[in-house]
């Protein structure tokens, strides 16, 4: 076994990726870090982005990406790394409000939450450098340009 993505459409949209596109960033972002595996993209709206992440993070709003890593019981073996849940619409909010191509900020989110679902964080300023260089190197393989800097 592979990668395998499974994309779950909840949101409403017409400018959603198509599967090839979130397969491609996936695998870009795992490439040589975990050759194998599932991974859930679920895509949703802002409700329920809003509950999953006041449940989990204690913070009553929408969010861009929520990343849930799993972690099987000891000895028991399997392929799943996580699911990630994307806000369509913060997605779009954020791609405005920062002038960048919409499919760049959905190729960006997908990179960062496949990241956090492999151990990296940015909780403090080194892991935070760590990880968004990571993000700017993958993206930059897609044409994309740094992220962190305002109007690509």
């Amino acid at each position: 076994m592979s990668l395998y993505v499974d994309i779950q459409r909840e949101a409403d949209a017409s400018d959603i990726p198509n599967d090839a596109e979130f397969s491609q960033w996936v695998t870009l972002a795992l490439k040589g870090r975990r050759g194998r595996g599932e991974i859930c993209i679920r895509i949703v709206e802002p409700d329920e982005s809003q509950t999953l992440n006041n449940s989990y993070r204690g913070k009553d709003a929408p969010t861009n990406v929520l990343s849930f890593p799993f972690e099987a019981p000891p000895g028991v073996p399997n392929d799943i790394i996580g699911d990630l849940a994307i806000c369509a619409d913060i997605v779009r909010q954020e791609a405005q409000e920062q002038k960048k191509p919409l499919l760049h900020h959905w190729a960006h989110m997908v990179i960062h939450g496949c990241l956090h679902l492999i151990g990296f964080d940015h909780i403090n300023d080194s892991e935070a450098q760590e990880m968004e260089a990571l993000e700017t190197e993958l993206l930059a393989t897609l044409n994309i340009p740094d992220p962190y800097l305002q109007g690509e």
